[in-house]
């Protein structure tokens, strides 16, 4: 062999050697600080869904990231939470914080956002309610806010300090969660969670073939591909189209926009399935707690069978007078025509009529 080209062999030798234990130091650098197979095999061990929400990520210091607990008791996103802390209005034991990524400990630290005192989770009683938002309501919770709010509907003097899980549009309807525990939030939300959402959707014009295979497989829009939903055609008439969509994660206005694209206007839009909760028994404008097996299943990802709905939907007049909750009236004023007050199902239910023998 010529020597040039020994020489040239043994040092491709060393090189390879070299990236190699390079390769092998950096996965343990990775492992150490808690990525690579270790956090992959917590983050699925998370997601088994044991029937309750992940704990709070802690390090061994029992300090938390302030954007996050601010962002899990619902003051905001995190990129928002940053921008409060920023700009000052985020304080920890009464002293202002401004830099980005301060850990906080929860159980001995006093943490105050643009004037509300947040309490310790360890303190906070984790509530759970499921609302049918009416149209003309918003999913806000800020307090300058002058259009009704999805919280406000929500008359349970014990609730506390809650928001909603996800958003609906002003002009779309049904369910909603509401609640005050932020893993909770994060697990319903996230498409990594498999927890699927089903809406009846009115379109104006007859759905053709092609249009429905393109919403089916995925309509690119500015934030990048949607990706595809499921859809079945309830009823095909001369001037409107009924189906039914059903989505593992969803964009803003993600199905008006989808539609939009390939050539339909969505007329009326309403969220009628969260997992394995539907709104047997709840009027528009109404709410209730969730049980905790609800909770349980709904963290677990198990939708409901349609046998089962069925069979629940045939002794409705047995169970619905379990059902903890209420009803708040919408007023006229805020969005030009308040919801029949009567309904059975709750505390503030009128008295059922009895049938004449």
């Amino acid at each position: 062999m010529n020597p040039e080209k020994k020489k040239r062999s043994a040092k491709q030798k060393r090189e390879q050697l070299k990236r190699a234990e390079d390769g092998a130091r950096a996965h343990s650098a990775r492992i150490a600080r808690g990525r690579g197979k270790k956090k992959t095999t917590a983050r699925k061990k998370s997601q088994a869904g044991s029937g309750q929400p992940a704990a709070l990520k802690l390090r061994d210091d029992g300090k938390v990231r302030l954007n996050k607990y601010l962002a899990d008791h619902g003051i905001a996103s995190r990129r928002k939470c940053d921008e409060l802390i920023t700009s000052g209005m985020v304080l920890v034991d009464g002293e202002p914080v401004v830099t980005l990524g301060t850990r906080i400990d929860p159980t001995t630290q006093t943490v105050e956002a643009s004037g509300t005192v947040l309490v310790p989770e360890s303190v906070l009683e984790k509530r759970y309610y499921l609302l049918n938002k009416p149209r003309g309501v918003v999913c806000t919770n800020e307090s300058r806010e002058r259009k009704q709010r999805a919280v406000d509907l929500v008359n349970d003097k014990a609730k506390g300090r809650i928001y909603t899980v996800g958003r609906l549009d002003e002009e779309s309807e049904g369910l909603i969660l509401l609640t005050n525990d932020g893993d909770f939030a994060h697990r319903v939300m996230h498409p990594s969670f498999g927890i699927e959402k089903s809406y009846r959707v009115k379109l104006r014009g007859q759905l053709e073939g092609e249009a429905l295979a393109r919403v089916r497989e995925g309509v690119q829009l500015a934030e990048g591909k949607t990706g595809g939903a499921r859809v079945t055609v309830r009823k095909r008439g001369r001037d409107y189209t009924h189906v039914v969509v059903t989505l593992h994660e969803g964009m803003n206005r993600e199905i008006r926009r989808v539609f939009a694209k390939v050539g339909y206007k969505v007329v009326s839009l309403e969220r009628s399935r969260i997992g394995n909760l539907t709104g047997r028994g709840l009027r528009s404008g109404w709410w209730r707690r969730l049980k905790p097996v609800e909770v349980k299943d709904l963290l677990a990802g198990a939708p409901a069978p349609e046998g089962k709905e069925r069979s629940q939907r045939s002794r409705r007049g047995k169970t619905q007078g379990k059902m903890k909750g209420g009803r708040t009236r919408v007023t006229a004023s805020r969005r030009g025509a308040a919801r029949p007050s009567g309904g059975y199902g709750t505390k503030n239910a009128a008295p059922k009529k009895r049938k004449r023998q």
